[in-house]
């Protein structure tokens, strides 16, 4: 079966649009309710007692686990988030309830329970690595009232633009609650989006997508599946999602990505971002809560599914459950794309953060019509000169007078993309004068970088860049590249007469 290459990409203004709508979105988060407790410390030695390393403790840490982590990165988003499934009647309960309430995370539908005690998670850490972990949980059944009891208390609230299923085999989420919850559901046209774990798919049934990872799938087939081999991971899906009456699956790949498989078209994969992996606790709640909420906003599940995948390549980064906020996911998705424009505000503020990470700031500019040889030289041998190379480009109005009626050929919105897409390029900022003079004056480069064909004295604003400390850096130039002779050259080819 083939699968199609991931092709498409979200453009800025629609990836602001769907995050936007993220944060007007109601979601119930239903399932089994974990804390995540780390003990972090350093160790030096073996213990005499036993061949085990002793571990000095230096701090502790309390994090939402399991469907309360799928919450807090619904809420971290700005969603209007209600969590719902069992505690305990004991510290670590309290403990959830505190942090969903630092969180803004609602708790109508958390219910106490005495005689059961809340799952927790203890890690001992010792320079990022995982040591043990020691289990607190009871995984017997939740009774069938307890799935009616949830839906009360969720009713009394407002109505979901989707629903969560975060499913972690603790009790809860038995195949009598996830019935009463998914007939609710679709009831009311409410999709329903499922991170599973039992192997009877037919269970969700109904499900807008369901979120396995390989071994889930793995299990749920019977199949012996290679992350590599994407399509016999999308026969296995396919044959899942029709057993299951679901309309997608999301097949989590780990280091190969994810596999997106819809019901009505071709698998699509998407690739991993490639970045250090320090650990992958909660990485498949993000993907569920973003795959969810974009679909609620409004995206495909493509796109969605590029949402998730950015946020969860963030999780992996970092020690432990954490939560990723939309400017982190847009910094991943628009890495090389117009991000990198920034009007003179923004760019003043950008350029103070790069300032205190000591780095140091390069500028250039210049009009960039039909991006030629001559223009990439010396924007690479720019870059060479520091940390960060900002391009100054002249607006339309700035172009036509200073080159006349006849140009820009090519509008600044587009010269601006292009020029954002340069690796060697950090940033872009468009000036309606003249000259760069007041984007000098605010920013205040190191290096002002220009063209051999310049003197010195004449490049403006080097009065500026001197005071400040900083030089000016004269590149040569690629002979006989030009925008002007270019459009001469393709004007000769088109009228041999000339």
């Amino acid at each position: 079966m083939p699968v199609s290459p991931p092709r498409g990409s979200l453009d800025p203004d629609r990836l602001d649009a769907i995050l936007d709508r993220v944060r007007a979105l109601t979601v119930w988060v239903v399932g089994d309710i974990i804390l995540d407790e780390y003990l972090v410390g350093e160790t030096t030695r073996v213990s005499p007692e036993a061949p085990v390393p002793v571990v000095r403790i230096q701090n502790t840490d309390l994090r939402l686990g399991g469907a309360a982590n799928v919450a807090a990165q619904l809420a971290v988003l700005g969603v209007h988030t209600e969590l719902a499934g069992v505690i305990g009647q004991d510290p670590a309960g309290q403990d959830i309830l505190r942090l969903c309430a630092a969180a803004q995370i609602d708790t109508r539908a958390t219910l106490p329970r005495a005689g059961r005690p809340t799952s927790r998670k203890l890690r001992v850490l010792a320079r990022q690595q995982q040591l043990v972990r020691l289990d607190w949980e009871d995984t017997a059944a939740c009774p069938p009232d307890t799935g009616r009891d949830i839906l009360q208390r969720l009713d009394t609230g407002p109505a979901p633009d989707v629903v969560i299923l975060s499913d972690y085999a603790k009790g809860l989420l038995t195949p009598e609650i996830i019935s009463d919850i998914m007939c609710g559901a679709l009831a009311g046209g409410i999709p329903v989006v499922v991170d599973p774990k039992c192997n009877d798919y037919s269970t969700y049934r109904g499900a807008r997508v369901i979120t396995p990872n390989l071994r889930e799938l793995q299990l749920a087939t019977g199949r012996t599946l290679a992350a590599e081999d994407a399509a016999a991971v999308a026969a296995a899906a396919q044959a899942l999602m029709a057993a299951a009456g679901a309309q997608a699956l999301v097949v989590k790949l780990g280091a190969q990505g994810m596999l997106v498989v819809p019901a009505d078209g071709p698998p699509r994969a998407i690739p991993a971002w490639r970045r250090a992996v320090f650990d992958a606790t909660g990485a498949g709640d993000t993907v569920v809560a973003l795959v969810a909420a974009s679909l609620a906003a409004g995206a495909t599940l493509f796109e969605a599914a590029q949402i998730a995948n950015a946020a969860a390549s963030i999780t992996v980064g970092s020690v432990g459950t954490i939560s990723v906020d939309a400017d982190s996911i847009t910094g991943v998705l628009m890495a090389g794309h117009a991000r990198k424009v920034f009007d003179r505000a923004r760019l003043v503020t950008q350029v103070h953060r790069w300032r205190l990470e000591g780095k140091r700031i390069v500028f250039t500019n210049g009009c960039f019509d039909l991006l030629h040889a001559g223009h990439l030289a010396l924007l690479h041998a720019a870059a060479r000169h520091g940390d960060i190379l900002i391009i100054g480009l002249n607006s339309d109005e700035s172009v036509r007078r200073l080159k006349g009626p006849a140009r820009p050929l090519i509008p600044e919105g587009e010269r601006a993309a292009m020029l954002a897409a340069l690796a060697c390029v950090d940033a872009v900022t468009i000036f309606a004068e003249d000259t760069p003079r007041e984007v000098l004056q605010a920013i205040r480069p190191d290096v002002l970088v220009k063209g051999a064909d310049y003197r010195v004295d004449q490049v403006v604003g080097h009065e500026l860049v001197a005071a400040a400390g900083g030089k000016v850096v004269l590149v040569p130039l690629v002979p006989d590249k030009s925008t002007t002779a270019l459009i001469d050259q393709i004007a000769s080819r088109k009228d041999p007469a000339r």
